[in-house]
């Protein structure tokens, strides 16, 4: 593509005067890993893919199934059955052929969470389990990662980011992960499908703000009750 395609390509993001392009240089240059291809980390991979990601990670060891397609919208019904890091690759490189796609096809484990991780500079999480996110945490706070963090549940989500330039952890305000069998989740009670997009989209706000040196709020959970619109923040 040439300059004046890419120029024209981003500029309503370059017009912003704390992003111009510098900041769409720094998008270009930055390597994000989203665990998680569903229903948080499809909205996150739109528009870190639209805004022009340098190098975008996508780790997730399930295949697409009808009933994600309620909120998962990168994905397809023609594509129920592929891999979701596969579907997601396709949705890539449709939307934004300069998008240097890695597809990870396994579950984030004690065994290759360091070596996955320490490969990007801003970690997304949209997994759906205790387990997985605090094992990403404790990753991240090692390797000194930055980490957005998400989930949604009903008409409920929340929206953190932790372990920026020092600041607090998933740990420092839920110490210990409960049981993932005594916890409520989206196969049992449901979600919404605009509710994902709404987190998701929040989660990549934050991760384009924080690639382009903007600030961002830290030890700070936002609460997202849709249900009956209300927003609200709680300090840790």
């Amino acid at each position: 593509m040439k300059k004046e395609d890419r120029f024209s390509r981003y500029s309503r993001q370059i017009f912003i005067e704390e992003i111009g392009l510098e900041g769409q240089k720094k998008i270009m240059a930055a390597k994000v890993l989203v665990i998680g291809g569903g229903g948080l980390g499809s909205p996150v991979i739109q528009y870190l893919t639209a805004a022009g990601i340098g190098n975008l990670g996508v780790a997730d060891f399930d295949e697409v199934e009808l009933h994600n397609l309620n909120r998962q919208v990168i994905h397809t019904e023609n594509r129920v059955g592929l891999s979701k890091v596969r579907s997601a690759e396709v949705y890539v490189k449709e939307l934004n052929h300069q998008v240097t796609f890695k597809g990870i096809e396994e579950k984030i484990n004690d065994g290759n969470a360091e070596d996955i991780i320490s490969q990007y500079d801003v970690i997304i999480d949209g997994s759906d389990n205790f387990s997985t996110r605090y094992l990403v945490n404790d990753t991240c706070v090692k390797l000194k990662k930055t980490l957005v963090y998400g989930s949604i549940l009903g008409f409920s989500g929340q929206v953190a980011v932790f372990n920026h330039n020092g600041s607090k952890d998933l740990r420092d305000i839920f110490p210990e992960p409960p049981f993932d069998d005594d916890v409520p989740d989206c196969d049992s009670l449901g979600v919404l499908g605009a509710l994902p997009g709404i987190i998701g989209s929040m989660m990549a706000l934050q991760t384009l703000k924080i690639i382009t040196d903007l600030p961002v709020c830290v030890n700070q959970l936002t609460l997202v009750d849709t249900l009956n619109w209300r927003f609200q923040t709680v300090d840790f």
